[in-house]
């Protein structure tokens, strides 16, 4: 869950810390390096924190990387990170709910999605890839990173504990499987280019437009 941290300085109160975000920045950067374009817009979608938009904006200088969120307490964090730390390429949060379409934002050439998929409903999924089938442009690369099912199954009994408790908390919630997401994604024109293990029993999915 994400904190507050006293020790960050002025304006602290409005930086949220995840420690999961720190503990999978650096995994999910490798992979992004490898699949992203090495310049224009990335849209980030769910961006929490704030955390991951500021270690892959330092990190990838050549891409303008733009944060987004639906919660106004999430905008704010990524707002102060941004403020406190942020470098050039890094552009200012803007309001956006997945499901809540046309998205009101400019042209970009890369989609990343950072554990959103178990944590919202499967509406949501749909959009996503409606959205990214519509507006990347051709190869354009939408990197979708969380926990997923494979033939049905969990991948490890952790996942499975989480996804009950993901379930109990809102029975529209729920890890999705990795079949029933590239089938959605191939819907709109989105093939599946890789699949990555990642650590703690997570994937990165890596779809290009067709």
């Amino acid at each position: 869950m994400d904190s507050l941290d006293p020790d960050l300085g002025p304006g602290a109160e409005a930086r949220l810390i995840s420690p999961a975000a720190a503990r999978n920045a650096a995994p999910i950067l490798a992979v992004l390096r490898d699949v992203l374009p090495s310049w224009g817009r990335v849209l980030e979608l769910a961006s929490g924190s704030g955390e991951h938009a500021l270690h892959f904006a330092r990190a990838l200088p050549g891409l303008e990387w733009q944060p987004s969120d639906p919660s106004p307490r999430a905008r704010a964090s990524i707002a102060a990170w941004r403020d406190a730390e942020g470098p050039d390429n890094l552009l200012a949060p803007i309001a956006l709910d997945v499901t809540h379409r046309p998205w009101p934002v400019a042209d970009f050439a890369a989609l990343v999605c950072i554990n959103l998929l178990h944590i919202s409903p499967w509406a949501a999924g749909q959009a996503l890839f409606a959205e990214a089938g519509a507006r990347l442009p051709v190869g354009g690369v939408c990197f979708v990173y969380g926990p997923f099912q494979r033939d049905g199954a969990h991948t490890a009994p952790s996942n499975a504990a989480f996804d009950a408790d993901l379930r109990r908390r809102d029975p529209a919630w729920g890890i999705r499987d990795l079949a029933a997401v590239e089938a959605e994604a191939r819907r709109h024109g989105l093939g599946l280019s890789r699949v990555v293990e990642m650590p703690a029993n997570n994937l990165s999915l890596v779809f290009q437009r067709d």
